[in-house]
């Protein structure tokens, strides 16, 4: 019996850190109000900018041990804008983002790199509209009290996920190329 003593203990310890570290994660919590998603396409050359109204993120990231991170972001796709409504109209229709039928677009970490100066690597898999790809997303983080807000920006190639389809696949229209930027106001992030 006293044989497995230390391993008893030594499993109750992990048990106990595992706990903690969960409860401080947990903690974790995008505050939307303070958060923005926007992206900038061009049509027929001339810049044309947009932003998601609805999105959510769960997180699990410690800055000290940033490869033991997990990020899942979720995007409801039909709270896209571009401030009028008549192109705000079309951007849920099959053509676009098909929103009847993906509702959602989601990001999933797959590792997170320190690179210093709390600016960090991420990487993972960026589901739009049906379609899947790896997406390597810069990410730049800065501290205001208890708030963390987290900064950067992507591109994107909209073709790749059927992001304007048919006459809208003409990139000499609408550029292939959809820069993706994001302000995320976090709550629990420890210190980096």
């Amino acid at each position: 019996m006293t044989a497995l003593t230390p391993s008893i203990r030594a499993t109750g310890l992990l048990l106990l850190a595992a706990t903690t570290s969960a409860a401080v994660q947990a903690q974790q919590k995008l505050v939307p109000a303070h958060s923005t998603i926007g992206f900038v396409s061009k049509q027929m050359g001339v810049p044309v900018e947009g932003r998601f109204k609805k999105f959510d993120a769960q997180i699990a990231f410690d800055p000290a041990k940033p490869q033991a991170g997990k990020i899942a972001f979720t995007v409801d796709i039909a709270s896209a804008t571009l401030g009028s409504p008549e192109p705000d109209a079309e951007l849920p229709k099959a053509e676009w983002f098909n929103t009847a039928k993906f509702p959602q677009a989601s990001f999933q970490s797959g590792s997170i790199k320190a690179l210093g100066g709390g600016k960090f690597e991420v990487a993972g898999k960026l589901a739009i509209k049906g379609a899947s790809q790896d997406a390597v997303i810069p990410v730049t983080l800065t501290a205001t009290g208890a708030t963390t807000v987290a900064t950067g920006s992507f591109t994107l190639k909209r073709l790749a996920y059927k992001i304007g389809e048919k006459e809208w696949a003409d990139t000499s229209m609408v550029a292939d190329d959809v820069q993706v930027t994001f302000k995320l106001a976090l709550t629990g992030v420890g210190k980096f």
